[in-house]
């Protein structure tokens, strides 16, 4: 069971699941997954792409059906994928309307009740009936914070970047990003009593999600969300759920992100001396079973001291001697059947040494670079053993250096790069020439049998190994950019540039990246907007 020990479950504005089961064609995506989310407690769902995030946000939402299990959820709920229920002819200000409807009717019903009191005399048997109605409807007014409700929704709609937009501004005429902006102000001015959020820091820039994390904290309901941003879940969530693959099922963890890292270096700790602690105690039974084995076998010579009273002592002997082999032999298949898998290397760039540089250690050099609407740089040099974040708002020219140094992009000006350099572009769009070519024969023509039959695709925890007989064309966005990025750390060039890295990985494969970055060969350019690496950022960093 997944839940706080302090959860009220009776709660009528509690989220409750209890052993949810979904599978889609023969693969089973939540098998027996429970959830008690009470008023204040802000979960996040966490896991590699499929583990079944979202599927759970829509079981919970009730817009999908479990095979079994069942779901107990508010009658007022809000889910940020759901389709908003309005065509494209609709205005921002029937959004708005909509979202208000809920204060206003609190407001109106306040105000019907009050006028009734004060008709009603208090010795009169209803009048008891409209106090209490007059109550209930008073606190679920103060929850909702009725009375601030339209100013409310100038702010969240200026937080989240859609202030200047003007209310009579038809739906279908807004971009994809501001209509998910305005869904999600929908929301926060509704102010449901469980609020569930499939990725909702996507299409917000650094500002507005700061804003969101301000909101939702001082939201009085449930808030289940789904996202891969860590800095997020770090300023948000009051318990993270890990819903990748484990023995026990998924795991409930308290605290943000922060606490969970803590807890999973811990756990992979732990793992780590079970697993030393069993091959030790395997290989002592081994020796032992061989040499007690020895130690009895026929036509074996014995020692001098062995042969007097032989005769007297043999079966008592042979009787203990079988027995300790019957005892070490039934712990060897015990602990053989039952030992822990090794625990996976964690993601390591594997290159036998460090790029050796020119003898400046200049690698490439830019001097007044100019891309017409896309960059301009003055200066750059890069050396050897550079590590350099560069950063800047959307549309600043990123992922145009990366080009740019990676040769793929003309540019006037100069950029000089050492003779013979090496380059691995890990793009935000991957392209690969032969999409019918299996995962694992793409990999192999591409490193050499020598290289990936030294460095397994499957051990780089990149890409699961039932997808290594899959065609490359089947895979989805995000595994196909982990395949390139396998192909980078496998066989890293002397200079690796990686644009947005940590889009579609998992937090946990973001952490062991960031930890890799570290020790990685050569120099290192990375464009990045993931505030929980540029925040932890030890190299250089440049912001256009």
């Amino acid at each position: 069971m997944i839940g706080p020990h302090s959860d009220p479950v009776g709660s009528p504005s509690a989220l409750l699941a209890h052993d949810l089961v979904r599978t889609f064609g023969t693969r089973r995506v939540l098998d027996g997954v429970s959830l008690t989310a009470a008023p204040g407690h802000r979960i996040g769902l966490i896991g590699d792409n499929g583990a079944g995030k979202s599927t759970l946000l829509r079981l919970l939402a009730g817009t999908d059906e479990p095979d079994s299990g069942t779901v107990v959820r508010p009658a007022d709920l809000g889910f940020l994928h759901q389709e908003m229920p309005f065509d494209a002819a609709s205005t921002i200000a029937d959004v708005l309307d909509d979202s208000l409807r809920g204060a206003r009717e609190d407001l109106a019903e306040l105000d019907r009740l009050s006028r009734a009191l004060a008709d009603v005399p208090e010795d009169r048997p209803d009048y008891a009936g409209l106090l209490g109605r007059y109550g209930e409807r008073l606190h679920h007014a103060q929850e909702h914070e009725a009375w601030d409700a339209d100013r409310r929704a100038e702010i969240v709609l200026a937080g989240l970047g859609l202030g200047r937009t003007p209310h009579d501004r038809a739906l279908g005429s807004l971009s994809g990003g501001q209509r998910s902006r305005l869904a999600l102000a929908a929301l926060l001015v509704r102010r449901p009593a469980a609020l569930l959020l499939d990725e909702p820091t996507n299409h917000l820039d650094d500002a507005a999600t700061a804003f969101l994390e301000e909101r939702l904290r001082r939201l009085p309901g449930v808030v289940v969300l789904a996202s891969h941003d860590r800095a997020f879940l770090d300023a948000v969530c009051t318990d993270l759920i890990g819903l990748d693959p484990a023995v026990g099922g998924p795991v409930r963890y308290g605290g943000g992100y922060t606490a969970y890292q803590a807890e999973k270096r811990a756990e992979r700790q732990r793992w780590q001396r079970r697993f030393a602690g069993e091959q030790e105690e395997l290989a002592a039974l081994r020796r032992s079973a061989a040499l007690t084995a020895y130690r009895i076998a026929p036509g074996r010579v014995k020692r001098d001291n062995e042969k007097m009273g032989y005769g007297h002592t043999s079966g008592r002997v042979q009787n203990q001697i079988s027995r300790r082999v019957r005892d070490a032999t039934r712990r060897l298949e015990e602990l053989e059947r039952d030992q822990v898998a090794e625990p996976p290397e964690p993601l390591r760039f594997r290159a036998a040494a460090l790029a050796s540089g020119s003898p400046e250690g200049i690698l490439l050099a830019l001097r007044g670079v100019r891309v017409p609407g896309r960059l301009t740089l003055d200066r750059l040099d890069v050396s050897s053993t550079d590590r350099l974040l560069v950063t800047g708002a959307n549309g600043a020219g990123k992922s145009t250096l990366l080009a740019v140094l990676a040769g793929r992009l003309d540019a006037s000006g100069e950029v000089r790069r050492r003779d013979g350099l090496t380059v691995g572009l890990l793009a935000q769009d991957t392209l690969f020439d032969r999409p019918d070519r299996t995962v694992r024969r793409t990999y192999e023509l591409a490193l050499g049998s020598d290289r990936a039959e030294s460095v397994p695709l499957d051990s780089l925890g990149l890409i699961d190994s039932r997808d290594l007989g899959r065609r490359v064309g089947e895979l989805s966005v995000g595994q196909r950019r982990r395949l390139a990025l396998a192909l980078l750390v496998a066989g890293p060039p002397e200079l690796l540039l990686l644009d947005e890295p940590t889009n579609h990985l998992s937090p946990g494969l973001c952490d062991d990246l960031e930890e890799a970055l570290g020790t990685g060969p050569g120099a290192i350019v990375i464009a990045s907007h993931d505030r929980w690496l540029r925040s932890r950022w030890s190299g250089r960093e440049i912001r256009l």
